[in-house]
């Protein structure tokens, strides 16, 4: 498609969202131009962002925001209101965007759509939050909800997040409403095109689906945009498990090696109608481990996972770039997962890293109790053990087991010194030794 069809879109009926100004604390400028709009060439759809093509290169997050976009990246994925304020102007500053989460209460939660007075309660919420906010010049668009079909069986939620769409349409008709459920419903994705026309964007939390996606549009009827809300490294609903059902963590290396298929395949590639995406997640994250997901550590170092967003959004690689975890070795085997009894044996372990650069590198090591509780499942991360490991700093280690049955994980961190760092951890868990029968 020629660049002056899209440069010229406002001439044509195929704009999906109008053009009337609105009140706010930021006054958008009266170019006759939309912040952002959605324009059909005939053949498929695409996103301007003030009369220009706009492909997404995202991330869910809201720190290292500078890093972002030095490496490339051009928006940012809030989940609510929370410091939307700040991360707006944040955002502005550095010329990103921001695809601003509405929140949806959800049926699983507990949520009731058919009490009304709750329901009324979340979009009288919802309202105040567009009218402190549909005129920052760094909104792209709005999403309501994410991922509130899950297990959802009352149909009146879909009626509802229209009814919420609809709402956001007529406060700013200067930027699209999209919503957020998964590819592999679809169901939901037919009940979203056939309850929910106020949607003009839909939004996957795709990870391992994302190569489904475009066969589950075709089955849901989905002809028009959308694009990836969250994707990344295997999830720890996706991977194996051990027998305790501890689901078990790639590398940093395998994770990069995924992601990077999957972005080129899939997204990089832009197919037809999609519009980017938001990776999961720029920052530092507890989510089943501490490292699952992070793009940084807790002290801010990178992971190659950042490298590769890098590479992929912009096509010049990191001038320095993180090391590279290939294996954890226990005992000299390389193991998924193990099982002991609750004895103070020592066990040995290795963790076989690399430098793209040649850089020497650093370790740390250990060992945490897995995460059972939301708090620390999703949330603060539990604290390490102390007085288990021998020499944290090497390479190679010497581990005693905690004495106190249960599953735990041994992790194991290289860095550089250009604030880099690699991640692998082994899960295991220590069972209670069985009394002597007299």
């Amino acid at each position: 498609m020629r660049l002056g069809q899209l440069l010229l879109f406002w001439l044509t009926s195929y704009v999906l969202v109008s053009c009337n100004v609105t009140s706010g604390s930021h006054q958008p400028a009266s170019t006759g131009v939309k912040p952002t709009a959605i324009y059909h060439d005939g053949k498929s759809y695409h996103l301007l962002r003030h009369g220009k093509p706009y492909f997404i290169k995202g991330a869910g997050g809201i720190r290292h925001l500078e890093d972002l976009k030095a490496r490339g990246g051009n928006s940012v994925r809030i989940w609510d209101d929370l410091e939307a304020g700040p991360i707006l102007d944040k955002a502005q500053s550095l010329g990103l965007t921001v695809m601003f989460g509405l929140w949806v209460e959800r049926e699983i939660e507990g949520f009731d759509y058919n009490d009304q007075a709750a329901i009324d309660r979340q979009f009288d919420l919802i309202r105040k939050i567009v009218l402190r906010h549909r005129n920052h010049p760094a909104l792209l668009m709005w999403c309501v909800g994410n991922e509130w079909p899950l297990d959802a069986n009352n149909v009146r939620v879909y009626d509802e997040v229209n009814r919420i769409a609809t709402l956001v349409h007529e406060l700013d008709p200067n930027h699209p409403v999209t919503t957020v459920i998964s590819p592999d419903n679809a169901r939901a994705i037919w009940l979203v095109r056939k309850r929910c026309p106020a949607i003009d964007i839909l939004s996957f939390n795709s990870y391992s689906l994302t190569e489904y996606i475009d066969k589950n549009l075709r089955l849901g009827g989905w002809t028009k945009p959308y694009l990836i809300s969250e994707y990344g490294a295997q999830a720890y609903w996706e991977t194996p498990n051990t027998p305790w059902y501890a689901p078990i963590e790639p590398t940093s290396q395998q994770k990069y090696d995924y992601v990077n298929r999957i972005y080129r395949q899939y997204i990089g590639s832009r197919p037809p109608n999609c519009f980017g995406s938001y990776l999961f997640y720029w920052g530092f994250k507890q989510e089943e481990t501490h490292t699952w997901f992070s793009a940084f550590d807790e002290q801010g170092r990178a992971t190659s996972m950042a490298d590769l967003m890098q590479l992929l959004w912009t096509g010049k690689p990191s001038p320095n770039r993180a090391p590279e975890a290939q294996s954890l070795l226990v005992d000299g085997k390389d193991l998924p997962y193990q099982s002991y009894k609750a004895l103070s044996s020592t066990h040995r372990a290795r963790l076989l890293a690399t430098d793209p650069e040649g850089d020497s590198l650093m370790y740390y090591w250990e060992i945490r109790r897995r995460a059972h509780s939301i708090a620390n499942y999703v949330g603060a991360p539990i604290a390490s053990m102390k007085g288990l490991i021998t020499n944290p700093t090497g390479s190679s280690i010497e581990f005693r087991l905690p004495t106190e049955p249960g599953a735990y994980r041994l992790f194991a961190h290289a860095y550089d010194n250009h604030r880099h760092v690699a991640s692998a951890n082994f899960a295991f868990e220590v069972t209670a030794i069985e009394p002597i029968q007299q």
